[in-house]
């Protein structure tokens, strides 16, 4: 799988964040303080343990980490031992998200495990409506140019009835989601995020209590662009404003699939509820994504753009955007994702009609590097799914450690194929390169690699 190295121009600088998001980086993970991976107990004792059933012993303390592929309860579904997962930390595109917003969401599909992404789904189904209202028009191709600038300066607003205000009375939105204050680059993703760097607990689901919030990135490096005036006045619209999901409902990101359903139905919800778009409630159509596996994405978006959807929200994996970005952009429609990750779409030939609410790789990379500088790591392995995401991320990640003075022989990196029969081999190469930590960049696929990981000694599970 090719690496795209062919960065956007404000890489270097979002690579190299600036001194008070570093700093707040490093203090953050600091502050997770957790006593090593496999998680001593109170006696202060670290040493060897047993590895579990047909584990072997080992010595040397290996801390795992994961990232948002595999950094969620679902995850711990598949481990029945207690203690399995115990101590894996991870980064994820997250904020504290508010009690009531965890609520409304609740009220909607009460059997939500997790919110991943939740937040950058509402946010995605906001941003196409705000700028359709602001274009007076629901074709994509005319309202696309108003969504990077809603983003930046202006009279700010949280919520569709306050923006909507504003871009009536003629004002400049800077609209600040449940996902952050969003600000967009002109390449149409946040110049800034926040990460939620997290722990599993004994129980092999996340210790929210020691959940820690850092920030990644520049808002420096966001657009000065101004866009387009609001249309005043715009008058109501003949055809309503639809919107299609191309979510996962199956694959090996389906464990993503309802925080984001959910995130988009409450958007649309309280838009509709506060007048709608240009007069009319939002209409909305939904479909699977499934995984980069399968052809599922291909037949839903044509299904979808059969319908007349104005704007679809998805794919979650990146990988499975890059399949169908073309299909969906060249038809005049916008895609905006929740949770494409890759650092290809920074520069992708999009037609300006891709937009992301999630950060970036680059800004996940530095997150994870901070964390894994900041428990002391010396050596480190990299397990990577052979997709845009895995490949992507595990360069960001190394090329950051070695900026911050690891020697490049001191990283090793395996890219898998997330559809391989088992994980032996990889996981022998990892026991055999002993590192100080082992970094799981991959989705379902994990709970497979984990497991072996522990068998070998080198896991959570020790």
């Amino acid at each position: 799988m090719e690496i795209d190295t062919d960065r956007h121009t404000s890489g270097s600088s979002l690579m190299r964040t600036g001194t008070i998001a570093r700093a707040t980086a490093l203090s953050g993970a600091a502050l997770l303080a957790l006593t090593a991976c496999g998680g001593s107990d109170d006696s202060g004792d670290s040493g060897s343990s047993d590895s579990g059933s047909g584990g072997s012993s080992s010595e040397k303390q290996v801390n795992v980490y994961g990232t948002d592929g595999n950094m969620g309860n679902a995850l711990g579904e598949d481990f029945t031992e207690t203690g399995a997962l115990a101590g894996m930390k991870g980064t994820l595109p997250l904020t504290e998200l508010s009690g009531d917003f965890k609520d409304r969401l609740l009220q909607l599909n009460p059997q939500l495990v997790d919110y991943n992404y939740a937040g950058e789904s509402y946010d995605a189904t906001m941003l196409i409506a705000l700028a359709a209202q602001s274009a007076g028009d629901t074709k994509a191709t005319v309202f696309g140019p108003y969504v990077n600038a809603l983003t930046v300066t202006g009279e700010k607003c949280s919520d569709f009835a306050a923006c909507l205000a504003i871009i009536q009375a003629g004002g400049d939105v800077d609209y600040d989601g449940f996902s952050g204050p969003l600000s967009f680059t002109d390449a149409g993703e946040p110049a800034q995020a926040s990460f939620g760097l997290q722990q599993f607990g004994d129980d092999n689901k996340i210790d929210d209590s020691k959940t820690q919030f850092v920030i990644a990135g520049d808002e420096a490096n966001a657009t000065t662009n101004a866009g387009p005036a609001p249309v005043a006045n715009p008058p109501a619209s003949a055809t309503p404003l639809t919107i299609g999901t191309l979510l996962p409902e199956t694959g090996n990101l389906a464990f993503l699939g309802p925080p984001e359903v959910a995130g988009v139905q409450l958007a649309i919800n309280d838009i509709n509820a506060a007048g709608g778009v240009l007069g009319s409630p939002i209409t909305l159509v939904t479909g699977d994504s499934g995984d980069a596996s399968t052809d599922t994405a291909t037949q839903t978006v044509d299904r979808l753009l059969q319908s007349g959807v104005n704007a679809i929200i998805g794919a979650a994996s990146s990988g499975v955007s890059l399949t169908v970005i073309d299909t969906i952009t060249q038809a005049g429609v916008m895609q905006i994702s929740p949770a494409n990750t890759s650092d290809q779409f920074t520069t992708y030939n999009d037609q300006n009609l891709y937009f992301r609410t999630a950060p970036p790789d680059l800004l996940q990379a530095r997150a994870l590097a901070d964390l894994i500088g900041a428990d002391g790591n010396n050596t480190v392995g990299i397990l990577a799914t052979n997709d845009p995401y895995g490949t992507g991320l595990a360069e960001n990640t190394k090329n950051n450690l070695v900026a911050d003075g690891l020697p490049e022989d001191s990283i090793q990196s395996v890219i898998y194929d997330p559809q391989a029969a088992n994980y032996d081999a990889e996981v022998q190469q990892m026991t055999e390169f002993s590192p100080d930590a082992i970094v799981v960049i991959g989705f379902e696929e994990s709970s497979r690699i984990i497991q072996g990981l522990n068998t070998n000694g080198v896991g959570p599970q020790r």
